[in-house]
């Protein structure tokens, strides 16, 4: 499935798009029940199990910024999992023993989608080796205006992990009060509808709102070698880990390297969703637009 050049590509970048991995009948597919989705969290008024929302979300205004665990919640998403040509890129990069981790949709429709501020995955949850990655399987076309991933080239080579606290407590962002990477250095991953994105968990990487008149919806799947084994949430039924294998067979050997690690705790004070998470970061990289911003209750007369 990938050729040398994209295995040197995602190496040496840490990340990649694999153009043409998804059919037209397929994407159509899934925008269709994303958009059933987002028609039935009109009936929702707070963050649950399935939504997470925008804060200026309504009945009149349904505004959904993620589904969770997607898979989960539809038969359309969960096939994806084990797309054959997904976990073929995957085999390409790691060799025959791949497993599923989770999911998730980040929906950025048109005019209002809410920006990633910079992180990097690892900082979420290290495992004893770094043959990770997100998959981000693109839904609608992936353009500059309409807020596409972007990767800081080579951070997947930093030997640290960044810091992702604020006031000690994680946060799920870096800082970019710090200066610690050269955001201007960002690269778009953009591509037609059907690509898919490839990052590496420890690369750096992050979003702007979208303000176009465009959606930018990215269908996140989570991935990891089989000798890859989570330092924390770890394992509560071999049964169902091992129900998570996507090619190859299982292990009871981790493969322990030589990599940093940062454990994410104490756990933020907003927890939900990475964007929750991210509330409590004080310098903001991506700004808000003031149209995006909840309104403020006018003051009692």
């Amino acid at each position: 499935m990938l050729t040398k050049a994209q295995i040197e590509e995602y190496n040496e970048v840490g990340a990649i798009v694999v153009p043409d991995v998804l059919s037209l009948a397929e994407v159509q597919e899934l925008r269709r029940v994303t958009d059933e989705f987002v028609e039935k969290s009109r009936a929702v008024t707070a963050h649950n199990a399935v939504y997470d929302l925008e804060d200026t979300h309504s009945p009149a205004q349904p505004r959904v910024r993620r589904i969770k665990e997607p898979h989960k919640n539809h038969p359309s998403y969960a096939a994806l999992v084990r797309h054959p040509r997904i976990v073929e890129v995957l085999t390409d990069l790691w060799g025959p023993n791949v497993r599923f981790d989770t999911a998730k949709l980040n929906l950025k429709s048109a005019g209002y989608g809410a920006a990633v501020e910079w992180h990097q995955d690892w900082a979420f949850y290290p495992h004893t080796n770094d043959d990770l990655a997100a998959v981000g399987v693109m839904m609608d076309d992936m353009e500059l205006a309409n807020g596409p991933l972007m990767i800081l080239p080579g951070t997947h080579k930093v030997p640290k992990v960044y810091d992702h606290h604020a006031d000690g407590k994680f946060c799920g962002a870096m800082d970019p009060g710090k200066k610690e990477v050269d955001y201007t250095s960002a690269v778009p991953l953009v591509g037609k509808a059907g690509s898919i994105t490839v990052h590496h968990v420890r690369a750096v990487h992050g979003s702007a709102v979208n303000t176009s008149n465009k959606d930018r919806r990215l269908l996140l799947f989570q991935y990891r070698a089989a000798d890859a084994w989570p330092l924390i949430l770890t394992p509560k039924s071999m049964e169902d880990f091992d129900s998570l294998m996507v090619a190859g067979q299982p292990t009871l050997e981790p493969r322990v390297t030589n990599v940093p690690v940062r454990v994410p705790l104490p756990p933020a004070d907003k927890q939900g969703s990475i964007y929750e998470n991210q509330k409590a970061l004080a310098n903001r990289y991506f700004a808000i637009p003031e149209a995006l911003k909840p309104k403020q209750a006018e003051p009692a007369k």
